[in-house]
């Protein structure tokens, strides 16, 4: 457990969070693994957990008409993986997949949606943090639609 709990404290999405706010985080996380070419989530599957990635590279990949599987963007150690958590109708918008060996911490939201209710202070630093991972995520679908559509005349 002390290494969870350092592991939170340390992490980048979770640094400057409070003792409090840490300890209530550190109620719903337990370690995780996934082996190369292992889904840890699907588009369109309800959505009830985030990960922080302490090693390894997840691809993020979403279904276009006419395209196929596309691949949005490669997160890695440091990175936040899963927001849909947080806004319904809480399912993931995209698809994520190990490509290589990856250790997270995995979040369990359903309680922890009950602790943000609760305490609204540990709330907005979640939601604040989490509006920074969607901008991150938007861009790299703004620029994966640029690089994929043709320029107007």
């Amino acid at each position: 457990m002390q290494d969870l709990d350092k592991l939170i404290a340390t992490h980048p999405f979770l640094k400057g969070l409070s003792p409090h706010h840490r300890r209530l985080l550190a109620g719903c996380a337990m370690f995780v693994k996934f082996q190369p070419g292992e889904q840890i989530f699907r588009e369109g599957d309800p959505a009830n957990r985030f990960y922080l990635i302490k090693k390894g590279k997840v691809a993020l990949e979403s279904c276009l008409q006419d395209q196929g599987i596309t691949h949005i963007q490669t997160i890695g150690s440091g990175d936040v993986l899963g927001w849909s958590w947080l806004f319904p109708p809480y399912s993931w918008q995209f698809d994520a997949r190990a490509l290589e060996l990856t250790e997270a911490v995995f979040f369990y939201a359903t309680p922890l949606q009950t602790e943000c209710e609760a305490d609204h202070d540990l709330g907005y630093e979640l939601l604040r943090r989490m509006a920074d991972v969607l901008i991150k995520r938007l861009q790299a679908v703004r620029r994966k639609l640029a690089q994929s559509t043709p320029s107007p005349m």
